[in-house]
C-alpha cells in the first residue's frame, strides 16, 4: 500500500517519523506495535516555529519508518500542553521507553538538548494515541 493509498483511506492524515535517528525510530515503532507505547511528546517550539502540524484529537496520522515507508496508522486521543517539569509518571511511562519518571526525564533531557535546547520549564505537546492499523507487510 502506498502513502497515497493510505492518505485516501485516512483523509487529513499527516505523516511523521518518531525520534532523531534510525535506531530510535525503530525502537519507538516497535514499542507502539507491542502496545507498550501509547503516548509521545515534543517541544512546543518545534510545532510553532516550523511547518510541523500539531496533533489533533480524533485525527488519524501515518507513522513512517526511518526510510520513509509507512509503519502504522494511529489516532490521537488526547493532547495537552505541559512544562517538562510538570510531566508526571503516568504520562512518562505511557511513552513506553522507560521504567521510571527519572529515566524518562534523563532520556528526554538528552533528546531535547540534541534537538534545539532544553529547559525544565520548556513547554511540551503531550499526546496520547491508539494504534489503528499496522501497515507492516504481513502484519496481523
Amino acid at each position: 500500500m502506498t502513502i497515497d493509498d493510505i492518505k485516501a483511506k485516512y483523509p487529513g492524515a499527516q505523516t511523521f517519523t518518531f525520534g532523531d535517528s534510525k535506531e530510535l525510530c525503530d525502537e519507538l515503532v516497535s514499542l507502539v506495535r507491542s502496545g507498550k507505547k501509547t503516548a509521545s511528546c515534543g517541544a512546543l517550539q518545534e510545532f510553532t516555529s516550523t511547518d510541523t502540524p500539531m496533533p489533533i484529537v480524533g485525527r488519524r496520522d501515518i507513522s513512517l519508518n526511518w526510510d520513509g515507508t509507512p509503519a502504522f496508522v494511529m489516532e490521537t486521543v488526547e493532547v495537552t500542553i505541559r512544562r517538562f517539569c510538570e510531566v508526571d509518571a503516568d504520562f512518562a511511562l505511557a511513552e513506553g521507553e522507560n521504567e521510571t519518571l527519572e529515566a524518562w526525564q534523563a532520556g528526554h533531557r538528552a533528546y531535547f538538548e540534541r534537538n534545539g535546547g532544553f529547559s525544565e520549564d520548556m513547554e511540551l505537546i503531550c499526546e496520547r494515541f491508539k494504534l489503528i492499523e499496522d501497515l507492516q507487510q504481513g502484519a496481523a
